[in-house]
């Protein structure tokens, strides 16, 4: 009996070791990483600009949906083309790429807030996915004149 059962055994054995390589990691879902967070210390006490990468070394795309913060009554998320700021409903970071929030360009508006930051203060963020589980940042706040390198 066991001769009988062993090629079907194998073959199914085979099957599934075919279809774990098709989920091997980097080519399923995305991969997430954010860097080079900051807050520019803000002129207003009630609102202040965002900025990061989220690096995406996986297989799709994610969608940045939502960002909330316990500092914040209100986060939002805006591009500006041609001198005009637009608010959106989300921001795609493309497989094997970046989405990238820099001044004058994709970036976050954080509303209402809690207190007005200073020069080496911390916000905790946290960013929302229409797939996965957020991933929470903690960003330093910089001086107003502060211009990231790269």
């Amino acid at each position: 009996m066991r001769g009988r059962f062993g090629p079907a055994a194998a073959a199914a054995a085979a099957g599934l070791l075919a279809l774990a390589g098709c989920s091997a990691p980097g080519s399923s879902g995305p991969e997430l990483k954010v860097s080079g967070a900051y807050i520019p210390q803000p002129v207003l006490a009630d609102m202040a600009a965002g900025y990061f990468t989220v690096t995406n070394t996986g297989g799709t795309d994610a969608k940045l949906t939502s960002v909330t913060s316990s500092f914040a009554g209100e986060i939002t998320m805006h591009t500006t083309k041609n001198d005009q700021m637009s608010g959106v409903t989300a921001f795609t970071v493309p497989a094997g790429g970046k989405l990238t929030l820099s001044l004058g360009g994709n970036h976050l508006m954080l509303m209402d807030l809690k207190r007005k930051p200073r020069v080496g203060d911390k916000v905790s963020l946290e960013l929302h996915f229409a797939k996965g589980s957020p991933i929470d940042v903690r960003v330093p706040v910089k001086p107003a004149t502060y211009r990231p390198e790269g």
